[in-house]
């Protein structure tokens, strides 16, 4: 009988590379599930707006002057709240009716791994500085008043309850003056009053949605403070809306 030789047994040293093979394809359906994207876990987390008082009190003649005030907290309040976004409210005579409109810009646009994160970053937030320039200066060519209570109601709805954090910058000095309201010392003079007041506002407006919402006051009652007599009541009156109302979290971070 014919013997045939063997058949060769398959080769150890060869193994490792075929598992090795049979793992790459495995690696790259990973990396695509991570994406392409260099955020992780920096990824921006907040959905933000400012409010921006163009009425006559916001004007640097008046004291107040609503754009120093805006050029001095408006990059900060981006970088240090994480806004992934940033929308815009007018206060005006009537801020809800307001013509005034400026496009919410998207501070963390999607990026590529060689992207300078960073970079792309500045640049939105240059493109969110210029919106609310805009914004500020079309609230300040309107017919006068101050629509506090109607451009934080504004902004409060544009962001909507979403997912995540919610902030929002208010670049006033909360002196509510519309064609309906008047925030004058009688109005809020005794607790009795600034509840009448109070009452008479969210009856006619609503309570604005600001549940769970942090907000940042800037310029809040600056011409008051000199006086206890005129801020205590100032600040109990908005206290009471903001807060005990509206359950927002009001914070110093910004005040000036």
């Amino acid at each position: 009988m014919t013997s045939h030789p063997a058949h060769p047994r398959p080769s150890r040293a060869r193994r490792p590379a075929r598992s090795l093979a049979a793992l790459l394809p495995l690696a790259a359906v990973l990396i695509a599930a991570t994406g392409c994207s260099s955020k992780g876990a920096d990824q921006l987390d907040a959905a933000c707006a400012v409010v921006l008082d163009g009425s006559g009190s916001g004007s640097a003649a008046r004291g107040f002057d609503a754009k120093a005030k805006l050029d001095a907290t408006i990059v900060p309040f981006m970088k240090e709240q994480r806004c992934r976004s940033l929308a815009y409210a007018p206060i005006t005579s009537s801020s809800k009716a307001s013509p005034c409109r400026a496009n919410d810009v998207d501070l963390d646009p999607a990026t590529e791994s060689t992207d300078d994160v960073e970079a792309i970053r500045h640049e939105a937030r240059v493109r969110a500085v210029r919106a609310a320039h805009t914004m500020l200066d079309c609230a300040s060519r309107t017919d006068g008043g101050s629509d506090v209570l109607g451009g934080i109601a504004r902004a409060a709805e544009t962001l909507g309850p979403g997912d995540g954090r919610r902030a929002l910058l208010v670049i006033s000095d909360f002196e509510q003056y519309d064609p309906e309201f008047a925030l004058t010392a009688k109005s809020i003079a005794t607790p009795e009053a600034r509840t009448k007041s109070i009452d008479t506002l969210m009856r006619s407006r609503g309570v604005p949605p600001l549940t769970g919402m942090d907000v940042f006051p800037v310029g809040y009652g600056m011409n008051r403070k000199a006086k206890p007599s005129a801020y205590e009541p100032f600040d109990a009156f908005w206290t009471e809306i903001l807060t005990k109302r509206g359950k927002a979290r009001v914070h110093d971070a910004y005040r000036r």
